[in-house]
């Protein structure tokens, strides 16, 4: 694999190509020679496409594509194509990363290649003498789906094509009621076409680890290229890194390696617990310095805990409780894969305090520059390598050495990330094999257990692997052992007590919801949308069940609120929707507070998903807009490195604990106060504490109050005599408000006592807008609305006593609006504010 380092982006005769795309019926054009010209009449239908990019993509461009009704691809053929100048004769070498999926390419009428896989990258040696044609072909996937293999041991209703098992494509666009139909067709990653004499460096191989000593480790190898023996001549090779240096020497098999020792370097580490330190790596050729990665230097360790059977990662020999969730795709239509498509998610992540984010085996690999906005974010990331639920041909050689290099191509595009951090063998495929009734022998299959683990050890020999998500247990889908797809919480509509009964031990997913998106992001809002079939083409269901995601929602919101969610649909849409938002927050909320408490025996879970791949009420905690949900917002507090919770324990009373991820100790104050009438303190205390670095605390409430007091009416001694418990987390030398926990011993619906909220708005400091809440009582689920403008909080509790002031953040950076609009109480009536 040739790296473009050290080659100028303009230097790929693509860069500039004018591409133009169409789509035909399957086989009418056999080969180039069949197309029109382009300067015909008869080129009408030939549209202007972006490469890298898709056809739906494309077409969407054009406007003749609807992501939310979209045309079915995958029985036509796709067609690319491009004039490419050359500005000398000559080698020259084309690289495409990824081509989806049957693809066939010609230069001047001549066949160049044939691919078959989505992932499997590709290089050609070329020898261009003047101005060519370029064109690709995309072949219709229907008739590989209707070719027979080898028997399958089970099946799978996830899809509507079981001859995907066949191909190594995506998913996505196949599982109806998960995502819209769009199929993946055309150069889907990036595409260069260099001069030979350019490239210096092909093969390269980066491994970077952590010492328990804290010294890096540094091996760099590669084989040099023509352009690398051109500049040699400039004087000695090295290579460089955090001010230390190594001379490149033979290695044979004609490559060059230098390896560096790096004692003391700052290490990575997961933004949640430190700092992550990343470090430039360079070929230095005499003079000239090319760079070749970014890194950094982190040791990650599988802790399977005392008794053998849970799962957490050891990030630098420091304990790391994994949070977050489960990527989906930037665009859903585009499948992008620059910087500038991943970023607004990638911060989103890290806003909302999470350290790890999934790549299923149901999504897309994602490409290098996701794993660097990971690098730099402090996000680790599991990577599902891309199979899901099939029985796979691995009897089929062809089919088994396909999949081992496309594997080791993917790994060797995140070779230098240290937010890698697992490597899965894929998704489901053990909980499919073994829920048909099959025995471990027939789900245990070579995919899993001997040719990605080879795959991955050759390749990231840093970084664990799993063979599959979920696994582990008398049943690999056991949540009380290794690695679980928990949803007790959740599809099974279980208590929340049962986060703690299940001994979830890691959730690589969990939690999935129909979450509402924001009142602003509501199609036909106004029109109260709920049940209306665009509405419900939005909410998520497994295929060929009697429910749906928003049925698993309503059931939390009778569960919490003891209100009827088909009365409140009824007779107040918007009532409806504010508990359904209200709902799925409390119970994020409450199961995290469970599992990251000291004790628990979870290490790790990660929210199925993290953004919606179309409008509506969708499993992402983020809308396909971009915009948060309150689902975001209720694990942005539950993530946070520095948290108080609490926990009902019965006849033992309330517990409060207190988490410090991060890297230094604190020195804090935890208040309590039991309030009637969510306002009037019967009870309460303080103690000021210090808790250490990467720390855990936990508190008795009657520690603080110093008697006994019954502050979550077990023992029932008589009529409540409170039915709000608030706990308070505060720096004691500033005063300054550090976190909020809330408890209603006699249920939410109890403390609802029609509070009176009064906000105001005010410019801080630094230019900002601010927003002021006061309540004369507890106030649940408050929700702020602004056409202009975002909440960093949203949907939380107010306590009385105290100022919450929310920053407000400009949906449109260059906007000269003022904020101006609205907060509520869950159930109760809008308070306007206005800076105007």
């Amino acid at each position: 694999m040739i790296s473009l380092a050290g080659i100028a982006p303009d230097a790929s005769l693509l860069c500039d190509a004018q591409w133009h795309m169409t789509v035909t019926p399957s086989g009418v054009w056999p080969d180039p020679s069949a197309m029109p010209p382009l300067a015909t009449d008869r080129a009408a239908d030939w549209i202007p496409a972006v490469v890298p990019g898709t056809a739906a993509a494309a077409l969407e461009a054009a406007g003749r594509f609807s992501r939310n009704a979209p045309t079915p691809l995958h029985d036509s053929d796709v067609w690319y194509r491009c004039r490419i100048e050359p500005d000398a004769a000559g080698p020259h070498v084309l690289a495409c990363a990824g081509l989806a999926t049957i693809c066939e390419a010609w230069l001047d009428g001549a066949p160049i290649l044939v691919s078959n896989s989505m992932y499997a990258g590709q290089e050609i040696r070329l020898d261009i003498d003047g101005p060519a044609e370029l064109v690709f072909c995309f072949r219709a996937l229907q008739p590989h789906l209707s070719r027979k293999g080898p028997r399958a041991r089970w099946r799978t209703r996830l899809v509507s094509e079981p001859g995907l098992r066949l191909v190594r494509t995506t998913l996505l666009g196949h599982m109806p009621g998960w995502c819209p139909n769009v199929h993946a067709a055309g150069p889907w990653r990036e595409m260069a076409l260099v001069p030979a004499a350019r490239i210096a460096v092909e093969d390269l191989r980066i491994e970077s680890s952590l010492t328990g000593d804290g010294t890096g480790r540094l091996s760099v190898s590669f084989r040099p290229g023509p352009g690398f023996t051109a500049r040699l001549a400039e004087g000695t090779a090295a290579i460089a890194c955090a001010g230390w240096d190594a001379p490149l020497e033979e290695a044979g098999e004609g490559r060059l390696a230098a390896d560096l020792l790096l004692p003391g370097i700052e290490a990575w580490w997961p933004h949640t617990h430190g700092t992550p330190h990343l470090h430039d790596v360079g070929l230095v050729l005499g003079e000239a310095r090319i760079h070749l990665a970014r890194t950094g230097f982190r040791r990650i360790e599988v802790d399977h805990g005392a008794d053998g059977k849970g799962f957490g990662l050891l990030v630098n020999g420091v304990p790391v409780f994994c949070r977050g969730a489960v990527w989906t795709s930037a665009d859903i239509v585009s499948l992008p894969g620059d910087r500038s498509a991943y970023e607004p998610w990638i911060r989103l992540a890290r806003d909302a305090n999470m350290n790890m984010l999934r790549i299923g085996g149901t999504m897309a690999p994602e490409t290098p520059a996701f794993f660097e906005l990971c690098d730099e974010a402090g996000i680790l990331v599991w990577q599902d390598l891309p199979f899901a639920n099939f029985d796979y041909p691995v009897s089929d050689p062809d089919f088994a050495a396909v999949v081992e290099a496309e594997t080791e191509e993917l790994l060797a595009r995140a070779m230098a990330s240290p937010s890698l951090a697992v490597v899965c063998g894929g998704s489901e495929m053990h909980q499919q094999g073994a829920m048909m009734g099959l025995p471990e022998t027939r789900w245990r299959t070579p995919l899993t257990e001997e040719i990605l683990p080879r795959a991955t050890a050759r390749m990231r020999p840093d970084v664990p692997y799993v063979a599959n998500s979920p696994s582990g247990g008398a049943m690999p889908f056991s949540p009380n052992e290794g690695i679980a797809h928990y949803y007790g919480v959740g599809a099974y509509r279980r208590p929340l007590e049962d986060a703690r009964r299940a001994n979830v031990r890691f959730a690589a997913e969990c939690l999935a919801f129909s979450n509402v998106p924001e009142a602003g992001c509501l199609p036909d809002a106004e029109n109260a949308p709920c049940h209306h079939p665009d509405w419900k083409r939005g909410v998520p269901r497994d295929r060929d069940v009697g429910w749906d995601f928003e049925d698993v929602r309503d059931h939390y919101v009778r569960e919490l609120y003891g209100t009827d969610p088909l009365d409140l649909r009824y007779g107040d849409p918007a009532s409806y929707l504010d508990h359904g938002r209200a709902a799925v927050a409390e119970v994020m909320e409450a199961t995290f507070a469970e599992w990251r408490r000291a004790g628990s025996s979870c290490r790790g879970a990660l929210v199925w998903t993290f953004q919606d791949l179309m409008p509506g009420a969708g499993w992402g905690v983020v809308a396909s807009d971009g915009v948060p949900k309150s689902a975001w917002h209720a694990l942005r507090r539950a993530f946070a490195p520095l948290r108080v919770s609490v926990t009902d324990e019965g006849t033992n009373g309330l517990d409060i604990h207190i988490i410090n991820d991060g890297p230094n100790p604190r020195r804090l104050r935890v208040e309590l106060a039991c309030l009637r009438d969510g306002a009037l303190p019967v009870a309460g205390g303080a103690r000021d504490f210090e808790i250490g670095a990467h720390g855990a605390e936990r508190f008795a409430a009657t520690e603080l109050i110093g008697a006994f007091f019954d502050t979550t009416h077990a023992f029932r001694f008589g009529p409540a005599s409170h039915d709000c418990v608030h706990v308070a987390l505060s720096d004691p030398e500033t005063g300054a408000r550090l976190g909020e926990a809330f408890h209603f011993p006699l249920g939410r619906a109890k403390a609802a006592r029609g509070a009176r909220v009064e906000a105001s708005v005010s410019k801080a400091e630094d230019g900002s807008w601010e927003l002021h809440l006061t309540s004369d009582r507890v106030a649940q689920s408050l929700a702020i609305e602004d056409p202009n403008f975002l909440p960093r909080d949203n949907w939380f509790h107010l306590a009385p006593g105290a100022v919450r002031t929310v920053t407000l953040v400009p949906r449109d950076p260059g906007t000269d609006a003022v904020p101006q609009g609205s907060v509520r109480a869950l159930g109760g009536s809008p308070v306007p504010y206005s800076a105007a």
